[in-house]
């Protein structure tokens, strides 16, 4: 036990220790702000996809506003035509769905044809028919592009209808914008026909 013999040794001890306590709050209150900040620091964000995934995202938004103007649109207006020059309705969800059957044979190094981006009205008689062909054509798609891994597509291939060739995963994203472009026509058909798309709808 500490014994202090002269008052004057009890007061240093005390100026000591109330110098120490004094030392100990200036570091808490400094590194105050540091603990605040760690507290509100945001997690860690998720590792980047990968090239696959980044490939069937980009598909999957085309895919489920485009399949859903195929099974809302009335089938009487199916074959409506804001003028005689352009693709009906039906005939945009054809061409829609042809091209991901084309650029599939064409990445795949298979015979292909500009027909087979067009197929024909009279192929798909009914509604139910091209709903099926639409999604099916998604199906394929992200079935090709899960086929293909990471390798396949960082492979160079011939772009249809260019004499170029280019990545595999952009040729897709490229597609990707194709199908986007052709949303935005179909909207218009909607338009003109009084109809609000499934999209600009209210959520319920």
């Amino acid at each position: 036990m500490l014994r202090l013999r002269h008052p004057a040794d009890k007061e240093k001890l005390m100026s000591s220790t109330r110098r120490i306590l004094s030392a100990v709050a200036m570091v808490l209150l400094a590194a105050a702000p540091l603990l605040a900040q760690a507290e509100k620091a945001p997690p860690r964000p998720k590792p980047a996809p990968n090239n696959v995934d980044e490939v069937l995202n980009a598909w999957r938004d085309p895919a489920r506003k485009i399949i859903a103007m195929a099974e809302d649109f009335p089938e009487d207006k199916y074959d409506y035509k804001p003028s005689k020059e352009v693709r009906s309705f039906a005939e945009q969800l054809l061409h829609i769905a042809g091209g991901h059957e084309l650029f599939i044979k064409a990445a795949k190094g298979e015979k292909w044809t500009e027909a087979d981006g067009n197929p024909p009205r009279s192929q798909y008689p009914n509604k139910a028919a091209i709903v099926a062909f639409v999604k099916k054509s998604f199906d394929d798609v992200n079935a090709y592009v899960k086929s293909q891994g990471e390798i396949g597509l960082a492979k160079a291939i011939k772009v249809p209808f260019e004499n170029r060739l280019i990545i595999q995963s952009a040729l897709w994203m490229e597609y990707v914008q194709h199908d986007a472009e052709h949303y935005g026509q179909l909207v218009v058909y909607y338009r003109l026909n009084g109809i609000v798309p499934p999209e600009s709808r209210p959520r319920r």
